[in-house]
């Protein structure tokens, strides 16, 4: 990198630098409902962590048959919940009963209906209050708490106790035991597939990670969809991915405020991607004034204090981009495009 000589430095800048929230208070979550999905909750209802707010099935297929007597005028509209009625003929020939299933559509007379098997239930995570049931879309869920939000996620919603691993190691297989199930830890830089798989088959709820590389999240996600394609129910598992693909441990902002929260019950959700928890009791951390992160670049995952704005500086290859002054740690001071910094808020 070089930095083009003489030019003149000016004090501030700080504000050109992208704000990343540390903390989102109240947030609304999404959670998935697919076709012939039962939900159990309306708009406004209260519900606590744990409760079931939708059957889900697996396998779903669309059965038509006619409309069944006396239902002209209690039919469900398109999205309504059929409970089914029973065989009036046992295997004779003849009609049968109509299996339970969501009504997609009514034409001519004749019912369509996504019926499943191999029920599952899909739990509040945390917290709140029901803000929206769209049958065969989703729920959205507001959330009585706080979320620290990541870039990605996937499994889930799952919900455990956190427990923090120290911040300068990758979580190893030799680490894990059955002590940890049922919960949620926090791991330093990154983790791999198979890693992964054993942190499930242990009996935990969840991995947080900085990192997750495109190829383990394949993999990972390749394995995910074995064991949910198998009879038996699994037991919920997500992994949350606070910055990327690129190896960096975590923002000290982040591993301090989840340092403040570990042995709580927190929960991990994938729209949005995030870590809810609830604040009662919990400082939010001190973030030194005019702390940045590097979040690309060389020097990515690296911390330091804001100096000045540069302007347009020359960097490698004749790329000509908007700069800061960056102090590190180590006293050193570089040049950084505004592109590559970031800052909590």
């Amino acid at each position: 990198m070089s930095i083009d000589a003489g030019r003149p430095v000016s004090a501030g800048g700080l504000e050109l630098v992208a704000a990343r929230r540390l903390i989102v208070d109240a947030p609304v979550l999404r959670l998935p409902l697919s076709p012939g999905d039962r939900a159990l909750v309306i708009d406004g209802d209260v519900v606590a962590a744990g409760t079931t707010l939708a059957r889900r099935y697996r396998d779903v297929r669309v059965e038509s048959f006619p409309r069944p007597e006396g239902a002209l005028r209690a039919s469900p509209s398109a999205g309504g919940w059929w409970p089914g009625t029973e065989s009036t003929r046992g295997r004779a020939r003849g009609r049968r009963g109509t299996p339970p299933g969501e009504v997609l559509y009514d034409v001519a007379d004749r019912w369509h209906l996504a019926v499943g098997e191999h029920e599952e239930a899909l739990d509040a995570p945390a917290d709140g209050v029901v803000e929206e049931v769209r049958p065969g879309t989703g729920i959205a869920l507001r959330i009585a708490g706080a979320g620290i939000p990541g870039v990605a996620a996937v499994g889930g919603p799952s919900r455990g106790r956190l427990v923090t691993f120290p911040a300068d190691g990758d979580l190893r297989t030799g680490a894990l035991d059955v002590g940890l199930a049922g919960a949620i830890v926090v791991v330093g830089a990154r983790v791999d597939a198979e890693t992964l798989t054993r942190c499930r088959a242990t009996g935990m709820r969840g991995v947080v990670a900085a990192n997750l590389s495109d190829k383990e999240r394949r993999d990972f996600l390749a394995s995910e969809a074995r064991q949910r394609a198998g009879y038996h129910g699994i037991a919920p598992f997500a992994v949350l991915i606070l910055d990327g693909a690129v190896r960096r441990p975590i923002a000290s902002p982040v591993r301090a405020l989840l340092s403040g929260i570990d042995g709580r019950e927190v929960a991990i959700v994938v729209d949005p991607s995030m870590l809810i928890f609830d604040p009662t009791g919990i400082e939010r951390p001190e973030t030194a004034p005019g702390l940045v992160r590097i979040r690309s670049g060389p020097a990515a995952g690296r911390e330091g204090t804001w100096v000045a704005s540069l302007g347009i500086r020359r960097f490698r290859a004749g790329v000509r981009l908007r700069a800061g002054l960056v102090r590190l740690d180590d006293g050193s001071e570089v040049a950084v495009p505004l592109a590559d910094l970031e800052r909590y808020v």
